[in-house]
């Protein structure tokens, strides 16, 4: 819900609701334990019994006040009993108040009574109209307390998100269903993400300007064919540099790497940052972007910068002038406007690249609003 100040909250919340899977199906804690789901509903006794990564919020369900023992302060309690999350927050922790509604209009104003009172609140209906839920977030809108509707697919978790515009602040999610596990991984992995808006980018020069340092951005993650970096000389913006997703006669793909260009030329980071070639580091964060604009975070797993021919590709996308140097070689590719890649020695003066057009001005990597003239 928005805070005291009337703004939205800006991000949604995500739960799984881990009480439904047994410990010892591996398949869909392995699947979980290695995707971006982070709130994990729990018992007790997989609390006591399971292994978690360090990136797990948990939330425990509690039964009975023996629930509340040893769990550290500030962590998280779910339960539908008033009298248990009154002792939880004695005890310094932050409480969900669990409810399901099926008897009209009073269940529904007292439960929107008592979740003003808590951290979080779960709610679920007897009927699969959206209004009672409608009319809960009206209820608790100048409160604090997050909302979460309990969900059992992602499709009906995108339409809670949807209610009233702003929708809940977030959903539980209730299945042990592997399949749809999946679904929720991916709908995680889209969400907070960048969409940048790509330009045509007409060549006017290709030239070949002798040896240089040129650096191979390798990630932990694996890119498609449509999929590539944001590569450029200035601040201004860059040109799409493809992923090594194609053909190579001599070599294996390395669906993983990025062969980026010389090591002076900046790469776009989430948030609009950059980097030049030579500040990146294992585990910094770098934006990979397909041929729709729409971007995730890969992380650096290393950087490779060789001796390499150089090639410099210098142009206009929306009345802005760009360039890219990368490594004077055929198996560069940098992708086209149409959204079919070009190896980069064939590249001509009049061919139509891709390319990502932003306002100048950099402070180490960060956005700053100042007059700048880059050539």
């Amino acid at each position: 819900m928005p805070s005291e100040t009337g703004t939205v909250a800006a991000t949604r919340e995500v739960w799984f609701d881990g009480r439904l899977v047994p410990l010892e199906r591996r398949d869909i804690w392995g699947l979980v334990d290695n995707s971006p789901i982070q709130h994990i509903v729990i018992t007790p006794a997989q609390r006591r019994d399971g292994h978690f990564p360090l990136k797990t919020v948990l939330i425990t369900e509690i039964k009975e006040p023996e629930d509340l023992k040893g769990l550290p302060e500030g962590d998280i309690v779910l339960s539908t009993a008033p009298s248990l999350l009154k002792a939880a927050r004695e005890q310094g922790l932050r409480t969900c108040i669990a409810f399901f509604i099926e008897g009209g209009q009073q269940d529904l104003e007292e439960a929107s009574r008592l979740a003003a009172g808590h951290d979080y609140a779960v709610v679920d209906f007897d009927l699969p109209t959206n209004i009672p839920l409608e009319l809960i977030i009206a209820r608790l809108q100048k409160s604090n307390t997050v909302l979460l509707k309990a969900e059992r697919t992602v499709e009906a978790m995108e339409v809670a998100f949807g209610v009233l515009e702003q929708g809940s602040d977030g959903v539980l999610l209730s299945t042990a269903n592997l399949e749809e596990i999946v679904r929720l991984k991916n709908f995680l992995a889209r969400q907070g993400a960048e969409r940048l808006e790509l330009h045509p980018f007409t060549v006017r020069e290709v030239r070949h300007i002798g040896m240089g340092l040129r650096s191979c951005v390798d990630t932990t993650g694996i890119m498609g064919r449509d999929e590539g970096m944001i590569i450029g000389s200035t601040s201004s913006g860059g040109i799409f540099v493809c992923s090594e997703t194609h053909y190579l006669p001599y070599m294996n793909l390395r669906p993983f790497r990025v062969n980026a260009g010389a090591v002076h030329s900046y790469i776009w980071r989430p948030g609009n940052a950059t980097d030049y070639l030579t500040d990146l580091r294992a585990g910094t964060p770098v934006l990979c972007v397909n041929t729709k604009g729409e971007t995730r975070a890969l992380s650096v797993g290393r950087v490779k910068t060789e001796v390499r021919p150089l090639l410099l590709i210098q142009g206009v996308a929306n009345d802005v002038e760009l360039n890219v140097i990368v490594q004077d070689d055929w198996h560069i590719r940098v992708m086209g406007a149409d959204g079919e890649p070009r190896n980069a020695t064939t590249i001509q003066a009049g061919d139509q690249l891709l390319a990502y057009v932003c306002t100048p001005g950099r402070h180490v990597g960060i956005k700053v609003d100042e007059k700048i003239i880059e050539s």
